[in-house]
């Protein structure tokens, strides 16, 4: 539709309607048959709600049937024509689950994440939905909170990295494509600075720590073009985000010059009442639509009060006319006038989801993400061998990790599907099969048979536990005080551990976990997290080496929760622990554990060998080039993902210890060897000062080209 014509819709448009397509409700408020999970509390309205014919948007999945017969309903009861949008949460998958993004983020491959994102979107816009609530784009430093799955990890350049390559995924160059939908980039801002890792708990960062490290991954996808943005339920300094001007008017628009939608997140705007900002549901309104919230999902304080706001000249009615016309812009650049059913085609959604396209795909990225801890010579194994599986993930289906409702958990490749496919059904045993509740501590409702796991096993050459967390202790409103494993499984690998047998312990999980115990009763650990719809065949895969290990962690694992919040590109305090030692007096750290983490961020083995020498550095001004040399030292050919650290040694604030500034996979024949070269620009050494000027400043600085944030090649530099 012409801008002209899409002016003239709106003129045509009555207040309430207006309101109405600033309001999002439930797909249940429509219909009966849904498959999508509420999230939060809904707010009790009246069955058959007035606004039901206006709305502008419903949240929840569907299918593609469903999705053509309520849009004409729609588009029969309107009193003009203007579309729905079909909205919900795509997070990483829709019927083919891939990696949690936490995962995903370690596999250091934005072109995969891409690649995930738009088979995602092909199979969502098959069913007919429109928008996704995805990238969730929240730098992360403390594993209790819940939604850390969902992140990319604890580093800004990593995050905006893989931020930027989900929305080209989602959405392409051109929305009225087939197979793409509108990237709703989440939450904003700061909600993975909650404290205490407390889900929607307080967010209090001074201005220079959110530019510096929490805004860089939003700004990346709204660069990228991100349709949409969804407001976070927390308060930034003190402001709850769905009223917060300064994040949604002078960041977001201004600064950035978005001017896409942006959405409250399930009932935030009426939940300003609670957080003591806004008096009653009139003012929330007023408020949260006066800060730049467009669409207020789940609760109708719009649709309720902005009239009686309007009528007392509190609002001014051009300030709702500009959030409807984003509102419209959007459904037009989804060609959804001309098109209202857009890609929902039964065919087609049963042709694309969960095809073999994506199911291979799937275990790509799988293979991809799994970061391989712990390798004392026991991987990888041979097929000739016999395996014994124990634990409460050796047969589970539950591999596919929160946020994966519309996952087909029955088609779920099992761990023990994947080996038995390797070795043959009479190479493999299963013990201790149990339920998950054995994955929560405090719950016995398993019996503890462990030893009699250890007797059924006892012919088997190798010993494999298949531990971890339970995937409903991890996503929203799943935060924890701790992060240990549950003593049934702790117990179990210490068993498996006297028996004298090489042990294999496989980690599935959706948030960091304190693996000490296990390590030191493990010959091998392999860190699966939840790794999707074809997790069995890609962690089998990495077992047996018919590919090799590549995965990196996107956040730091603790040694214990008491670290919290943990992570790589601190600054130095005044009396930092001296280099190389763990524990000291009257410096920064603890007297009960050591200060850095037990693997650090970027940290992974594979089943190669990499030595890093000759780091160069091309001059003394900027642009400049830093190279270093990387051999494969081993007999296996391998990817080894390197990575490009700096430091600014003084500066007019102090600066972290060490910062990601670049990356790159690189494969190696063994014996073959490479120079891998980075070019470092201004850019990329600038900072926020005390003025919030983002400058560069002229001295000295530390380059390092390695395989994690604690090791490396090093060398200084003093550039004007």
């Amino acid at each position: 539709m012409k801008r002209t014509e899409l002016r003239n819709l709106l003129r045509q448009m009555t207040l309430h309607e207006k309101l109405a397509q600033l309001t999002q409700l439930d797909i249940s408020f429509l219909t009966s048959q849904t498959e999508s999970e509420l999230t939060g509390p809904a707010q009790r309205l009246p069955s058959g709600y007035a606004a039901r014919r206006e709305l502008g948007s419903v949240l929840g999945g569907t299918h593609a049937e469903l999705s053509v017969s309520l849009q004409r309903q729609h588009l029969e009861e309107s009193r003009l024509p203007i579309p729905l949008l079909l909205m919900a949460d795509v997070v990483h998958g829709f019927r083919t689950i891939f990696p949690i993004p936490l995962a995903l983020g370690g596999s250091f491959d934005p072109a995969l994440c891409e690649e995930t994102c738009r088979a995602a979107a092909k199979e969502a816009s098959s069913a007919g939905l429109h928008v996704t609530f995805a990238p969730m784009v929240d730098l992360v430093r403390d594993s209790r909170w819940g939604r850390v799955m969902e992140s990319t990890g604890e580093d800004p350049y990593l995050n905006a990295q893989m931020a930027a390559a989900s929305v080209r995924g989602y959405q392409g160059h051109d929305l009225q494509e087939p197979g793409r939908m509108a990237a709703c980039v989440k939450h904003f801002a700061g909600y993975g600075a909650s404290e205490g890792g407390r889900d929607y708990n307080t967010v209090d960062l001074s201005e220079g720590m959110l530019r510096e490290y929490y805004l860089s991954s939003y700004q990346a996808a709204a660069k990228e073009g991100a349709a949409m943005f969804m407001t976070s339920f927390n308060t930034m300094n003190r402001i709850p985000c769905s009223a917060n001007s300064h994040l949604l008017q002078d960041i977001l628009r201004k600064e950035w010059g978005f001017d896409g939608v942006v959405i409250s997140d399930f009932g935030a705007v009426m939940e300003t009442i609670p957080h003591g900002l806004s008096a009653d549901a009139k003012e929330a309104a007023e408020k949260c639509l006066r800060a730049g919230t467009d669409i207020e999902m789940m609760t109708t304080c719009y649709l309720d009060h902005i009239e009686s706001l309007v009528a007392e000249g509190k609002i001014d009615e051009t300030l709702v006319d500009e959030a409807v016309w984003r509102v419209l812009e959007l459904k037009n650049r989804l060609g959804l006038f001309e098109n209202p059913y857009k890609d929902a085609d039964p065919v087609r959604e049963k042709a694309v989801c969960f095809c073999q396209e994506h199911r291979d795909l799937a275990r790509r990225a799988g293979q991809e993400s799994c970061v391989l801890l712990q390798n004392n010579g026991v991987l990888p194994l041979k097929k000739s061998l016999k395996v014994g599986i124990a634990g409460p993930f050796a047969s589970s289906k539950k591999l596919l990790g929160s946020w994966s409702f519309f996952g087909y958990e029955d088609r779920t490749v099992t761990l023990a599907d994947g080996i038995s496919e390797k070795t043959g059904p009479d190479k493999i045993r299963i013990a201790m099969d149990t339920e998950l509740g054995s994955l929560r501590k405090g719950e016995t409702d398993v019996p503890d048979d462990i030893q009699e796991a250890c007797r059924v096993l006892a012919d088997c050459d190798v010993l494999i536990a298949a531990i971890g967390a339970h995937p409903d202790d991890c996503g929203e409103a799943a935060s924890l005080v701790s992060l240990g494993i549950s003593p049934h499984q702790e117990a179990l690998v210490r068993a498996f551990r006297q028996t004298g047998k090489p042990v294999v312990s496989v980690i599935f999980t959706g948030r960091p976990l304190e693996l000490g115990e296990i390590c030191a009763n493990s010959d091998a650990v392999l860190l699966a997290w939840f790794p999707g719809s074809e997790g069995g065949h890609a962690v089998a895969d990495l077992l047996y080496g018919d590919c090799n290990p590549s995965g990196r962690l996107s956040i730091s694992l603790p040694r214990s929760v008491g670290q919290m919040p943990l992570y790589y590109n601190r600054a130095n305090t005044g009396r930092p622990l001296p280099p190389g030692a763990k524990r000291g007096s009257f410096v920064t750290g603890y007297l009960d554990c050591d200060f850095g983490p037990l693997f650090p961020f970027g940290y992974g083995l594979s089943y190669s060998a990499f030595r890093y020498s000759d780091l160069q550095i091309s001059g003394n001004t900027l642009p400049l080039q830093v190279s270093v040399l990387l051999e494969n030292i081993s007999d296996r050919a391998g990817t080894e993902t390197v990575q490009l650290y700096i430091r600014d040694i003084a500066a007019s604030v102090v600066r972290p210890i060490r910062e990601l500034k670049g990356f790159q996979r690189v494969h190696l024949e063994p014996g073959e060897k490479q120079r891998v070269c980075f070019t470092v620009n201004r850019e990329m050494l600038s900072f926020y000062n005390q003025e919030l000027q983002f400058v560069y400043e002229p001295g000295e600085f530390e380059f390092i080209l390695g395989p994690h944030a604690e090791g490396g090649c090093a060398a200084r530099i003093f550039l004007e």
